[in-house]
């Protein structure tokens, strides 16, 4: 195995609809751009030859063999019992040894929060790591917890993923004192399934920022700044908003082809219009942090391109190097101590 600075970023290389191509050329690009060094998982000869149609693997970029691919069709489990070569399974277990500071990928989600928990582990209080994706907004994004790694949820969970979201929301989006909205389908403090409802009543308790119940809606208008949700909710939210930009944005172009002044108008509002995609654009920041977890993951777009996998590595390192793990353990660990205190 390829020792490597614990500054560097281990990727799946052979996760997503688009690898290894995309994930190649992607770490190419991040460590040409960005100075940061990648290990690169997957099979060798398959890697090496794509790094060869780039002009070869630059300094910063070293090949980690791993045989086995973990199929986006594969059960969960796969990393840790069919697939223990894998290439998701070798990338999680370099940052569980300290020989990469991050784990990425753009594979099977609910195999990578597998692996994650499994191998690297998880925070102490946390039971289930969670996907937290931002969602741009009007006047800022708001951060979706959880957005596809756990399906089925008991309360407890929807509130660890609150606490967790609460201080990432702190360390990295730079807001002070989070607002903390729970989705549902009506603002009243009864509304929602039994889930919902005994999910209310513990964040209740929580001392964090919670303004109760938030509809679909909110997501968008910027009322809060995290919404907690299960995963299979948070994913429902997450595509639809790709689908609805994708959508706005095409039909904008469409119209313009109509008529002259269409296309004028449009051209006037090019600027705007490529802001527009810019925030929409999942490719513009990468993948989901992977929260909970005793390192750094992310997790991509199973449908990542070459640019969605450079800035999953950049963003990787950055959250990996600043700390924010740490941050968030030693805040969790607060909280659960004084939730102890409290019940004596």
């Amino acid at each position: 195995m390829v020792k490597a600075a614990s500054g560097a970023v281990a990727l799946d290389a052979m996760g997503g609809d688009h690898a290894p191509a995309a994930t190649v050329q992607g770490a190419v690009e991040a460590v040409r751009q960005f100075g940061i060094q990648v290990l690169l998982v997957g099979r060798e000869a398959v890697l090496r030859k794509h790094l060869a149609r780039l002009g070869g693997a630059p300094h910063g970029l070293n090949v980690v063999d791993a045989p086995e691919v973990v199929a986006m069709d594969d059960p969960p489990t796969a990393p840790v019992r069919g697939k223990r070569d894998s290439s998701m399974a070798e990338a999680a277990r370099l940052v569980r040894d300290g020989k990469a500071c991050a784990f990425v990928t753009a594979g099977n989600s609910g195999a990578a929060m597998i692996a994650a928990k499994l191998i690297i582990g998880t925070i102490a209080g946390v039971e289930r790591p969670a996907l937290a994706a931002p969602v741009p907004g009007l006047d800022h994004q708001t951060l979706v917890v959880d957005v596809g790694a756990n399906v089925d949820c008991k309360p407890h969970h929807l509130e660890q993923f609150a606490v967790m979201g609460h201080f990432y929301s702190q360390a990295v989006l730079g807001v002070e004192r989070p607002r903390i909205g729970l989705l549902s389908i009506g603002e009243e403090k009864g509304k929602g399934d039994r889930v919902t409802v005994e999910a209310y009543r513990l964040l209740s308790d929580t001392g964090l920022n919670f303004v109760g119940n938030v509809e679909g809606r909110d997501v968008y208008s910027g009322t809060v700044d995290v919404v907690v949700c299960d995963g299979f909710v948070g994913n429902v939210v997450l595509k639809v908003s790709e689908g609805m930009g994708e959508m706005i944005y095409g039909m904008l172009r469409r119209e313009g082809r109509r008529s002259p002044t269409s296309a004028i108008g449009l051209l006037l509002a090019k600027g705007a219009l490529t802001a527009l995609k810019r925030k929409a654009d999942y490719a513009e920041y990468g993948g989901a942090p992977l929260l909970g977890v005793q390192g750094a993951c992310l997790v991509g777009h199973g449908r990542s391109s070459p640019k969605a996998v450079r800035n999953a590595l950049r963003f990787a390192h950055v959250y990996a190097t600043h700390g924010v793990v740490s941050h968030i353990e030693s805040k969790v660990a607060e909280l659960r101590a004084r939730q102890r205190s409290e019940e004596v």
